[in-house]
């Protein structure tokens, strides 16, 4: 029976601690379970990507628990930290590293805040070390496939894509107005929030209530910057930030919305754009790192808006179309439940990944894409 130790963050199953990463890691390892692999979940502690000297003796301590000759799968906020670990191992271990965001980008890539020590170069060196000793790279996105290619001169053939998966969801109603709206994000400046509150400030003739939730934990002077920015532009109860969400809540928000509504300044994916999909529910968002690719479809046929990063105003024009115009939304309905057909389960997910690591096994890289080779297709909307 094939075997793979898994290395992720502690904490992944808080679920006061929601991320698309967690999110990814979990389903992952139980799907490979699922599949017959036998799965060691390893936790390092630490606070990632940025650990302390306590936190990466803690994980070398980990790493050097593991036999000889294993398939290492660690989670990117880990590997791409800790190079001067992982470099030495790369002959004794088969190691796959899983990229959901690349730390070398940059801070407003990551979405998080880098301490004031932590130069971006510094982080790039050590994330090509991280990412060059290993067997095979994974990525959540095309876009970060090509990013890492571009900037690091890794071998193709060892960088593979597998997207995040989505669920079969019920379709949401929506309203003929069109006004409610939902963002799903983490209060952190890389996702948006305050240029988000900047558009809705110029709508206030129009119809509109903005849900927003997600953990105020990450950063908490943003998150409360976020509360003076509302209480100043006298929203009311019309913009309410309630946390995160997750289970049954989750499903409840996304079934009373008609938009989801991204702000973000990066992206490298972006699994609730696909997760509103899943509910035939539009979306309104910043042209960003993988979002597009997330949204699908074509300029004619796209299931929601882009408009650029960094721009408030463009934001509120498109906000202001998605209200204003019903045939819009229409279209834009239609479009989103085309889209919902197309979307692949967290089972493809799995297969794409497991061909990445039987290679690695064998140690051999795989043919291509791993997605070149897997056939399953599962259509939540289906």
């Amino acid at each position: 029976m094939a075997s793979v130790y898994v290395v992720v963050p502690a904490g992944i199953h808080d679920p006061a601690r929601p991320s698309g990463g967690n999110v990814y890691d979990r389903r992952v390892c139980r799907g490979l379970a699922d599949g017959g692999w036998t799965v060691h979940e390893l936790e390092a502690a630490g606070a990632w990507p940025w650990p302390d000297a306590s936190a990466r003796a803690g994980l070398a301590l980990v790493i050097r628990g593991i036999p000889d000759g294993a398939v290492v799968v660690i989670d990117g906020l880990i590997a791409s930290a800790v190079g001067e670990v992982l470099v030495p191992e790369r002959s004794r271990l088969r190691l796959v590293v899983l990229v959901h965001m690349p730390l070398g980008a940059g801070p407003s890539q990551r979405g998080v805040t880098a301490p004031l020590h932590q130069g971006v170069v510094d982080t790039r060196e050590n994330e090509r070390a991280a990412l060059s000793a290993a067997a095979a790279v994974v990525t959540t996105s095309a876009w970060t496939k090509d990013w890492l290619l571009d900037e690091y001169e890794l071998r193709a053939d060892r960088v593979h894509v597998a997207q995040p998966g989505v669920d079969a969801a019920e379709l949401a109603l929506g309203t003929p107005a069109g006004g409610e709206l939902l963002c799903v994000a983490t209060l952190t400046p890389g996702k948006g929030h305050d240029l988000l509150l900047a558009a809705l400030a110029t709508l206030a003739d129009l119809p509109w209530r903005c849900l927003c939730a997600g953990s105020v934990e990450r950063d908490r002077d943003f998150a409360d910057d976020l509360g003076r920015l509302a209480r100043d532009a006298r929203f009311g109860d019309r913009v309410r930030f309630v946390g995160p969400l997750d289970g049954a809540d989750l499903d409840l928000a996304y079934a009373q919305a008609d938009a989801l509504v991204l702000a973000s300044r990066a992206e490298t994916y972006g699994m609730v754009v696909t997760e509103a999909l899943a509910r035939g529910i539009p979306v309104v968002a910043t042209s960003v790192g993988g979002l597009p690719e997330a949204l699908g479809g074509t300029e004619d046929g796209r299931p929601g808006l882009l408009v650029p990063p960094d721009d408030p105003a463009a934001l509120a024009a498109a906000l202001r179309r998605w209200l204003t115009d019903a045939r819009l939304r229409q279209r834009l309905r239609e479009a989103a439940l085309d889209r919902r057909a197309t979307l692949l389960g967290w089972e493809t997910t799995t297969a794409r990944l497991a061909v990445v690591l039987a290679a690695a096994a064998r140690d051999e890289p795989a043919m291509a894409n791993a997605a070149d080779f897997v056939t399953l297709n599962h259509a939540p909307g289906s």
